[in-house]
């Protein structure tokens, strides 16, 4: 919690302005219960018109003044309630992005979404608030009975009674209802993530004919939202009832112990319009407690959901500054003895995986769904830290390089092709923010994309929806691959990503990737694609039953052979042997 508010620290001068223009508007609302008085009192009473005219000329100015200083306060109020967003909004994108590959999943994108939106704007209405009104309305609580008790001390005693007893269930409404919008704050992030799953798989929805199952569970979800929102408003709508009918019997007391006060000669008919426009006002500021309870308990469990990303500390960060430049690395990968499992299961992924792939090499791996491959492709980036064993480019161990450095020798592509909203030479040039379009066209050309996008109506320029839905599955992967390839990395990394090509546009593209000089590293299910690098490692429940050329695996390796035939049958092996 101090962790957020700390960032209102640049803004502190901005505040204690608004605070000093609220503290006037303050001081000229105590004072006008006092000019009231002194109008009734020296003027309607003593019939002294100059009085009323004197009296009456200082409310009006003073009222101008608490006018002036209201307005300007919600200027200032906006002004640091909307950059302190801003900066909310800026810091928690820069930790959700300095967040471990393995640590990213302790928070669902849905939740991080609401978080970075609604969360935020609850935070902000809140900061305004508290600019605005929230300490307004405890101040005049305050003062207001100090002036009664100037005014009229018996008078004012009544307020002494119960203002305390409000303020006590008003604290206690704040605390439960605080707890109550947390929870509603989590089914709020329910309701985004079934509609983020909606809108993404639509095409599948409607390819299994599931519209009415999922509109079923956005229902439930958007029900149980709308229930815990209907039971905490609930319970605030009873706090202005109770605090009217406490508060308006206290004014019918201050009437009655006011009658026998001004009959006793005790009290002037001013003193006792005072001590009554001091108690409406202390009973306005209550029931605006209401509305701070509402705006402070959301902000206060929005602020507690935002901390929770902001203070999360992982064991091994992402952003870490420190350690071994990597200028030009060759590209020659080893990974010596090692082990890794996903923190929520104890069955290791990976199991003692040892392999050695020489620099300017194209490496294939092979294996079952499940048997480890993406997960031993996400070590070499330093997406994942292995539990055991070493991971070195180079003969350097990745735990003494910098991720950075590292990285920014490699090109990746992902078995899930994502492309980003925007036009096709965005998408290529945002794996090198100053490529030039000579660059581009380049890397397109590698990566057997460039003819397709010169057909398109825009060419380079054509808008991509989100995600490539107007793309077909091998473009978005060949787009892809043009992102990767225009770094001009030592090392390409490809997750399967050719999964989608035809076998001569696949033929044409490894070519061109050999041309390159990196080194390849390639996941691949299509024995026609492994067949084409220099090594090949096949993975069983996450350790290498094989590895070798592809040559070397038709005389040693029963299980390639039995890969081959699952895909080309008893001829597949006179094909593998003869490549016709």
């Amino acid at each position: 919690m101090k962790q957020v508010l700390s960032y209102l620290h640049p803004y502190k001068y901005y505040m204690a302005i608004a605070w000093l223009l609220m503290l006037v508007e303050l001081v000229v609302e105590l004072a006008h219960p006092l000019f009231m008085a002194k109008i009734i009192d020296e003027g309607i009473v003593q019939r002294d018109l100059g009085a009323i005219y004197i009296w009456g000329g200082i409310m009006l100015g003073s009222s101008i003044l608490a006018f002036a200083a209201g307005v300007t306060n919600s200027f200032f109020a906006a002004h640091v309630g909307q950059n302190y967003g801003f900066d909310i909004r800026a810091k928690l994108i820069e930790k959700v992005q300095s967040l471990s590959f393995a640590s990213s999943s302790w928070f669902a994108p849905s939740s991080l979404i609401t978080r970075m939106t609604n969360d935020v704007t609850q935070l902000q209405n809140a900061i305004f608030m508290s600019l605005r009104i929230m300490l307004r309305a405890p101040l005049l609580v305050i003062f207001g009975i100090v002036m009664a008790f100037v005014v009229h001390m018996k008078l004012a005693a009544v307020l002494l009674v119960t203002t305390p007893l409000m303020l006590f269930f008003l604290k206690w409404m704040m605390r439960k209802s605080s707890s109550l919008f947390r929870v509603i704050q989590k089914r709020l992030d329910r309701v985004n993530n079934v509609m983020q799953e909606n809108l993404s798989g639509i095409r599948l929805i409607k390819a299994f004919l599931r519209s009415k199952h999922e509109s079923d569970r956005f229902k439930q979800a958007n029900e149980q939202l709308m229930e815990g929102t209907i039971r905490v408003l609930r319970m605030l709508e009873t706090t202005t009832p109770v605090l009217l009918l406490v508060m308006n019997t206290s004014l019918i007391a201050i009437l009655w112990f006011g009658l026998a006060e001004f009959q006793a000669g005790t009290a002037t008919p001013g003193e006792i319009v005072a001590v009554i426009n001091y108690a409406t006002r202390i009973i306005s500021a209550l029931t605006i407690f209401t509305f701070i309870i509402t705006f402070f308990a959301r902000g206060k469990a929005s602020a507690e959901r935002i901390a929770e990303v902001m203070s999360y500390v992982e064991e091994k960060p992402d952003d870490r500054h420190e350690g071994l430049q990597l200028s030009s690395p060759k590209g020659k990968i080893e990974l010596k003895h090692v082990s890794f499992s996903y923190p929520e299961s104890k069955q290791p992924v990976l199991a003692d995986v040892s392999l050695t792939v020489q620099a300017g090499e194209t490496a294939a791996i092979l294996g079952a769904t499940g048997s480890g491959k993406s997960t031993l492709f996400y070590l070499i980036p330093r997406l994942f830290e292995p539990d055991t064993g070493t991971v070195l480019i180079d003969g350097h161990d990745l735990r003494e390089v910098q991720p950075m450095s590292l990285r920014r020798n490699m090109g990746f592509v992902p078995q899930e092709a994502h492309l980003f909203t925007g036009t096709i030479k965005e998408n290529i040039a945002w794996g090198k923010e100053e490529a030039t379009e000579a660059e581009m066209v380049e890397a397109a050309m590698k990566a057997q994309i460039h003819e397709t996008i010169m057909q398109l109506p825009d060419q380079y320029d054509t808008l991509i929806g989100q995600k490539g839905v107007n793309l077909s599955g091998g473009q978005k992967q060949r787009i892809s691959i043009a992102r990767a390839l225009i770094r001009k990395p030592s090392i390409l990394l490809l997750d399967d990503s050719t999964s989608a090509l035809d076998a001569k546009t696949e033929a044409h593209l490894l070519s061109a990737l050999k041309e390159e000089g990196s080194t390849i590293f390639m996941i691949t299910q299509k024995i026609s694609t492994a067949m084409q690098a220099d090594r090949i490692f096949i993975l069983a429940d996450g350790r290498i039953e094989a590895s070798g050329s592809h040559t070397e695996l038709m005389e040693s390796s029963q299980l390639y052979l039995k890969m081959i035939r699952s895909q080309f049958g008893e001829e597949g092996i006179r094909y593998a042997e003869t490549g016709r």
